[in-house]
């Protein structure tokens, strides 16, 4: 039998109290969207304290308004984060049950949808506060890095978004996965961790990139760290879905893989206008 790891058996579930006959569960998921939000926040506070990172030595914003700012952006990831999960990967059974999409905590936020969730949400606040768009969007992408991080790490305590099965000795034997489910498998079904895949490349691996690039003078050039967030994430995640497995309603016997078009997933599709967009604002900050 080759090697194998176990999962080590965590707990959605940060801690449950009992208050008036209910309970309430924090959960790790809830945790890593607290954390990144509020680090990202942090973040963001730092670069406009020091105007000389900035186009002509002064920030975009204030901190008084980096903090009016992170309240759009929490109702910009929430529910875009939930509506581009119904419309991107379960449109047919929310449309069957539109009550379900209140139901957040069941599950069920895709990142794209956060995405253009917070794109909406920037862009509104900078209208109305007289912001430029591009150095608030290069402010943004440098605090999204621990977000991913801490999200990613979630799902891997959850035991959920796992990897296509492997033969690798760091492959995970998730709870609830039937043997079944690994053709020509006889035993335990293990599984690449890819979600700790993506905390290490979308997280730590990009969060580190953009901070040297800060360091190097990056904000003076409007939407150079912008792009390079954009394709970074693109990439990040177009090379991981070669590890992780499909979302469930995109797999049939005929397409093991859950390809949609041209032999790719759904995330690789959703990807490809994060690479191209960002590609194309790399090059336009470094001609300017």
């Amino acid at each position: 039998m080759p090697l194998m790891i176990e999962f080590p058996g965590f707990s959605p579930e940060v801690f449950t109290i009992a208050l008036f006959g209910m309970e309430f569960a924090l959960r790790w998921y809830a945790l890593a969207y607290i954390a990144g939000l509020l680090i990202g926040w942090r973040i963001v506070v730092a670069a406009v304290k020091r105007p000389g990172l900035w186009p002509g030595g002064q920030a975009p914003m204030s901190p008084q308004q980096v903090e009016e700012l992170l309240t759009a952006i929490i109702l910009g990831v929430v529910i875009g984060g939930r509506l581009g999960f119904v419309l991107f990967y379960q449109p047919g059974h929310y449309l069957a049950n539109p009550l379900d999409i209140l139901k957040i905590w069941q599950g069920g936020m895709a990142f794209h949808g956060g995405f253009l969730g917070v794109v909406a949400a920037a862009w509104w606040f900078c209208r109305r506060h007289g912001i430029a768009p591009l150095s608030a969007a290069d402010a943004l992408a440098l605090a999204t890095p621990p977000g991913l991080f801490f999200g990613r790490i979630a799902n891997f305590i959850n035991a959920e978004l796992w990897g296509r099965p492997t033969d690798l000795p760091w492959g995970v034997v998730f709870p609830g996965v039937a043997a079944q489910d690994c053709p020509g498998v006889i035993g335990p079904c293990a599984r690449h961790p890819s979600q700790l895949y993506e905390a290490g490349l979308e997280g730590l691996v990009l969060g580190l990139v953009l901070l040297a690039m800060v360091r190097a003078g990056a904000l003076t050039r409007p939407g150079l760290v912008l792009g390079t967030f954009l394709a970074g994430y693109g990439l990040a995640r177009f090379v991981v879905e070669f590890a992780r497995q499909a979302d469930a309603q995109f797999l049939t016997p005929d397409n093991p893989l859950g390809h949609v078009i041209a032999g790719m997933t759904m995330g690789q599709v959703l990807s490809l206008p994060m690479i191209l967009v960002g590609a194309a604002l790399i090059v336009r900050a470094r001609a300017r």
